[in-house]
């Protein structure tokens, strides 16, 4: 009977799964607990051999059944968090990780949904709790969507609110400040050369070169605390296939975090028309921030930004690199843009120092970048605005060398003092030569330079092809300047004021040169042939100046045919004399030598060629002019006169102001 009874169930194909359907069903409908269940399952299998995977039918129902309900359990807590139930105008926003219970039951939860669709995936089973498996995959589908959407938010909110606030001093702090060795203003009131003047004093007015940074700078741009935080988002967001959301959030909020950065360092988003606009002293300011900015973004910033990308992503490598990238680019394209613009600005002289200092510090950050940044487009930009600023500052250098070569004004400087264009040239380069090996890079010998070398000092150019490419620049300059200088003074109309410009401005290149690095680069020959050529000056101004004075002082037609005859002629060498020293006198005293050894040389000179000449006749014909009326003709004793000589080359004032009027 049992044969039958088997043979009649089991009279198709599927018998039996039929017969395990059904034994499934008569367990489900019965809802006995799981040891009666067992108990029937194993008298089941005693009537048929075919009941006996029944067990592990159910044991699988019973696995899904769990997993259902941790799903349902872990879904429960996802809506609970349900970003549109917090979402208002005026609502606070309500982070999970407020509270550490909260967000590890929100990850355990996003965990256990995750593992829920990974186990669908592999294979759904056909139902489950009345639910087919595509209801239920669909409905984990949702779940994971607003997980995403949730984490997504938590990610924004914790990156904004976990942002240390950039702090403006710590920022400029990490850059040490290296002055150069000049002030703000000259003391002087000299007329300015091409609009700028450089006193002797300084030129930080125009320049002051910036600035190296600590090796030990760092900070951070998040709260250490919540980097584990935000790495236990990405992890799951990037596990759940929103990677690409993930990257957008991030590098959005980290971007922002940056540009307010670069305003604190006094960068604008400025356009390159606007840029070009901008007046000099304010362009000048944003060059100089752009310096300090480059340095602080590249050393400080980024570095900063990708050690936090390689906490935050930690393994996920092609992530935080396609990260730091989108992060970084719009930090590196601002300060770009701005050197772009530089580079295309009108040329003027006074820019160099600030173009060279844009150039060497974007070269300095350069291998960094390189290191930092994978994206080849941004480093492309970075290399063409690099090369840009350096042909920008070839570009002014040769200006300001055309500048010089140009200057034909024919204003006198009255006094005889310096004039303002060696007063702008010389410190001009002094600043030059800090600038020596960067220069050396970007300039060139043309044939130009080798063709106005041999025409200035002869012979066939070896030397100057021996020389550093700035030495022969600056060595061609300085013999611009010196004919410029030789032409001025052609422009006196009086000899001894000729001379005394010269000795001036001659003694003024070589007290720029020794007492600086330009001594390095012309040479300690050049300084001995204009120390001659200031003597040859001296020399000049006492032929000049005293030759007729002296020639009052020569004991010829004295001694004539009669004594009232030889008296005459005494009292005429007498008048002469003092005509011509009151004459010398009154002007004189308004020149002004101003460099106080140089004053006290030629006051010497003077001294030791006039003095002993007129003791000399004084002793001799003085006496002969005795009486009421010898006042007249001798009005000086030796000692008077020489003491009259401290006068010379003072600047009087009443003489100057004097002499200024009569010219105008």
């Amino acid at each position: 009977m049992t044969t039958t009874t088997t043979t009649s169930v089991t009279g198709g194909g599927g018998g039996e799964d039929r017969v395990l359907a059904t034994a499934q069903q008569i367990m489900k409908s019965l809802n006995t607990p799981k040891d009666v269940r067992e108990d029937m399952l194993l008298i089941f299998s005693t009537f048929d051999n075919r009941l006996s995977g029944i067990s592990d039918l159910i044991k699988g129902e019973e696995s899904n059944n769990n997993d259902l309900q941790r799903f349902q359990a872990a879904e429960k807590v996802i809506r609970r968090w349900d970003p549109s139930l917090f979402h208002g105008p005026s609502r606070h926003f309500n982070s999970l990780l407020d509270s550490r219970n909260d967000a590890v039951e929100y990850f355990s939860a996003v965990d256990e949904i995750m593992n829920f669709v990974e186990k669908l995936s592999v294979a759904p089973p056909p139902s489950c709790d009345g639910m087919s498996g595509q209801v239920m995959v669909e409905r984990a589908e949702n779940a994971i969507q607003l997980a995403m959407s949730r984490l997504e938010d938590e990610l924004r909110h914790a990156l904004i609110r976990n942002a240390v606030p950039p702090n403006a001093e710590r920022l400029r702090g990490s850059v040490k400040r290296v002055s150069l060795s000049f002030a703000s203003h000259s003391d002087e009131n000299l007329e300015s050369f091409d609009d700028h003047e450089i006193g002797d004093r300084g030129y930080d007015r125009f320049h002051s070169r910036g600035a190296s940074l600590d090796d030990d700078v760092a900070i951070d741009l998040v709260n250490p605390d919540v980097v584990l935080q935000l790495s236990e988002i990405v992890e799951r967001m990037v596990r759940s296939g929103y990677e690409r959301e993930c990257l957008q959030v991030y590098s959005s909020v980290r971007r922002d975090s940056l540009d307010e950065c670069l305003v604190i360092l006094g960068v604008e988003r400025l356009s390159i028309e606007e840029v070009q606009r901008i007046e000099w002293e304010s362009l000048d300011e944003k060059m100089k921030n752009w310096v300090h900015a480059v340095k602080i973004a590249v050393r400080v910033l980024l570095c900063g930004e990708k050690r936090l990308c390689d906490s935050v992503f930690g393994n996920l490598d092609e992530m935080k690199e396609i990260c730091f990238d989108e992060t970084a680019k719009g930090c590196v394209l601002q300060l770009l843009n701005f050197g772009e613009a530089v580079t295309i600005c009108k040329r003027s002289s006074e820019k160099l120092f600030r173009i060279l200092d844009m150039y060497e510090t974007l070269r300095n950050a350069l291998p960094d970048l390189e290191a930092l940044v994978s994206d080849e487009l941004v480093i492309g930009e970075v290399r063409g605005v690099l090369s840009g600023l350096g042909k920008a500052a070839k570009g002014t250098f040769a200006e300001f060398e055309n500048c010089i070569r140009n200057e034909t004004s024919k204003k006198l400087v009255i006094t005889g003092d310096v004039h303002p264009l060696p007063r702008y040239v010389m410190n001009y380069l002094k600043l030059l030569v800090d600038y020596g090996e960067l220069l050396n890079s970007l300039l060139e010998i043309s044939d130009e330079d080798l063709y106005r070398f041999q025409n200035d000092f002869g012979g066939d150019g070896s030397q100057f092809e021996s020389m550093s490419p700035l030495g022969c620049h600056v060595l061609l300059l300085m013999s611009q300047l010196e004919s410029n200088l030789g032409e001025k003074s052609r422009l006196y109309e009086d000899n001894a004021m000729q001379q005394v410009f010269l000795m001036n401005n001659l003694h003024y290149l070589v007290r720029k040169v020794k007492d600086s690095d330009l001594g390095k680069v012309l040479g300690d020959d050049w300084i001995r042939k204009r120390r001659g050529q200031i003597r040859q000056c001296a020399t000049g101004y006492l032929r000049a100046s005293w030759s007729k004075a002296l020639s009052c002082l020569k004991d010829d037609m004295i001694g004539g045919s009669s004594r009232s005859s030889s008296k005459m002629a005494l009292k005429d060498k007498f008048k002469n004399f003092n005509t011509c020293f009151e004459e010398i006198y009154r002007i004189q005293t308004a020149w002004k030598v101003p460099d106080e050894q140089l004053r006290e040389e030629l006051r010497i000179s003077i001294s030791e060629k006039v003095i002993p000449a007129y003791r000399s006749f004084h002793g001799r014909f003085s006496s002969q002019l005795d009486g009421r009326h010898a006042g007249r003709y001798v009005k000086y004793t030796p000692d008077s006169l020489e003491i009259y000589l401290l006068d010379l080359f003072e600047g009087n004032p009443a003489v100057l102001n004097h002499m200024k009027r009569k010219s105008t």
